[in-house]
């Protein structure tokens, strides 16, 4: 049995008795796993080889490591592009992964060779005294750095959309595998980053950096390796060209038509729509919202694609139009997690990381929330879902957008913990007398657990409900684009984060030499716990704000699995406009 727009490896035809399914994407699953076992780890650790390798402020560090999780995300658009438009998806892995070994391997020299990097120096109890790295040093870490970022950006959006190619719509199994699919990918990132944490940061902080970046590389081979000897049982999706050039053609000939008069057209037929390679085939019908794009469609005797745009093109370009609001208000209601992430791990250099006579890395306190994330998966996959499902009628339990919402109020409640734990901190740091130290605040690295723990959260609920969201309401041709725009939302975010740490300072900062809340590499001297509360008034005002665009959307495709009024998902779009 073959299934229509998928071919072999070989360009036939696939079989699915052969190619596709769970068994797939279980070999996908591996380099998820090993990629973000390197990855997340140096997420949450990086913040230390910053501050102790190479000697950066708070507000430097910081930056640069939400700048790093931001630019791993927005990179995502590249590999997508590539891979809906000219080259398989799993080529595109084939190529961003040996550049992401190559940048893990600079970054491995640079920490071996002391030629590389600033001169030792402890920088929280000497934080005036340590050189900080500049000059071709700086410039041969941020090279290598953002060279992971690119290519890790490329995996992501490739790694996610084959999978989805692994799954027939039509089979209703098949859809059922699909739903859990996305849950048991962020299975793979999570216990990547469990193991991630537990291995890759115990060599980086007791076996060196430049052991431990050469871990990183030789993960990712080992990712890329396995995915290849799995190369006969993909599913493969031909690309149909530029996604981006055929809603860009939409807007061009709207333009160009816009004084021409709408003529009569049929609600109820479906306007069918069938690529040059017949790759794909899609039925959408034509909807009331934003209507001025319809004129892109008026026949006035031009023809060519810069002058007549189908039904099917012009729909398409509605779908991602439509997913504006909530990619904008997603970008601020994920907001403080990154920064909850790194700000966190300061907090803990600074604090008691003894566990009797083992010392604990602040960053891998994020263990404990991993480890929830995972155990709640499976739960939730293989209990809750089934059960919602008999009771809500969605065929996910709960739809997409209310287990986004879910995710958000918990990314507030984080907040909130996290500046009562940090005026604590401060508290006791004052009250021994340790402001100008930095370190040795006599209060148990544990207290940072319940932040962690409702970050955490985050991942169980936003994380997989955005990456479903924005995958299954892209159009079919556009698959890799909408989950580069789940990463891109989450990179945009990090980068905004940056934005609001400069931002404050700026504000904060005074003429009589008065440094701003974030500044100088002294934590006991900044104001986090004002910064933490200002972010948990953000988060607030994001949620109400996402809550509301939520409201409005409505689905590309019924989320129950049979519409309450018996009615097709097209006309039921038909009322809904934005």
């Amino acid at each position: 049995m073959t299934v229509q727009g998928l071919v072999s490896w070989r360009g036939d035809p696939v079989d699915k008795t052969k190619h596709g399914g769970v068994k797939a994407t279980f070999v996908l699953h591996s380099l998820v796993w090993l990629s973000n076992m390197a990855n997340i780890a140096n997420m949450l650790n990086l913040v230390n080889y910053l501050r102790g390798t190479l000697h950066m402020g708070v507000a430097s560090a910081s930056t640069t490591v939400t700048n790093f999780i931001g630019a791993i995300s927005m990179f995502s658009l590249v590999g997508a592009f590539i891979s809906d438009s000219y080259i398989k998806r799993f080529n595109t892995i084939l190529i961003f992964g040996p550049l992401e070994i190559l940048g893990y391997g600079l970054l491995a020299i640079q920490a071996h060779l002391p030629s590389l990097h600033p001169s030792p120096c402890d920088i929280n109890r000497m934080p005036n005294n340590c050189e900080e790295v500049h000059g071709s040093n700086a410039a041969l870490f941020f090279f290598s750095l953002y060279l992971i970022t690119f290519a890790d950006g490329g995996l992501r959006a490739s790694i996610a959309s084959l999978g989805g190619d692994q799954f027939d719509n039509d089979d209703s199994k098949e859809m059922r595998d699909k739903i859990s699919y996305f849950n048991w990918y962020t299975f793979a990132v999570s216990l990547g980053a469990f193991t991630g944490l537990t291995v890759v940061v115990w060599i980086e902080n007791n076996r060196g950096w430049d052991v431990g970046f050469s871990v990183c590389a030789l993960l990712v081979f080992a990712g890329l390796a396995i995915v290849t000897c799995g190369l006969p049982f993909y599913r493969n999706r031909i690309p149909d060209g530029s996604p981006l050039t055929r809603v860009f053609q939409v807007f061009l000939v709207a333009y160009k038509k816009r004084s021409l008069p709408f003529p009569e057209y049929s609600k109820e037929e479906p306007h069918q729509y069938v690529d040059k390679d017949a790759s794909s085939v899609e039925e959408l019908s034509r909807t009331k919202g934003l209507k001025f794009l319809d004129k892109a469609s008026i026949d006035n005797g031009e023809k060519g694609a810069w002058s007549y745009c189908s039904t099917n093109q012009i729909e398409e370009t509605k779908m991602l139009i439509r997913l504006i609001p909530i990619f904008i208000s997603s970008v601020f209601g994920y907001l403080p997690f990154s920064l909850i992430l790194t700000l966190s791990v300061q907090q803990g250099a600074t604090m008691d990381n003894r566990l009797g006579k083992i010392k604990i890395s602040p960053a891998t306190l994020d263990v404990i929330p991993v480890v929830f994330q995972m155990s709640i998966l499976v739960i939730y996959d293989r209990f809750i879902v089934p059960y919602l499902r008999k009771l809500t009628g969605y065929k996910g339990g709960i739809t997409h957008l209310q287990r986004i919402g879910i995710g958000f109020a918990f990314a507030t409640m984080a907040t909130c913990v996290a500046a009562v734990v940090e005026m604590k901190r401060k508290k006791l740091a004052e009250e021994h007398g340790l402001m100008d130290v930095g370190t040795g605040v006599p209060m148990s690295v544990f207290w940072l657990v319940i932040q962690f723990f409702l970050v955490g959260i985050i991942d169980v609920t936003s994380f997989v409900g955005l990456l479903e969201f924005f995958y299954s309401e892209a159009p079919i041709g556009m698959k890799s684009i909408g989950t580069s725009i789940f990463y891109s939302m989450h990179g945009l975010s990090a980068w905004m984060g940056s934005f609001l740490i400069e931002l404050v300072n700026k504000v904060t900062r005074d003429r009589n030499g008065k440094t701003g809340w974030m500044e100088g590499a002294n934590l006991n001297k900044s104001h986090l716990d004002r910064f933490y509360w200002l972010l948990c008034v953000i988060g607030l005002v994001s949620l109400l704000n996402y809550t509301f665009w939520a409201k409005m959307y409505v689905y590309r495709h019924d989320p129950r699995i049979v519409a309450s009024d018996g009615k097709k998902v097209s006309e039921e779009k038909e009322l809904g406009v934005i």
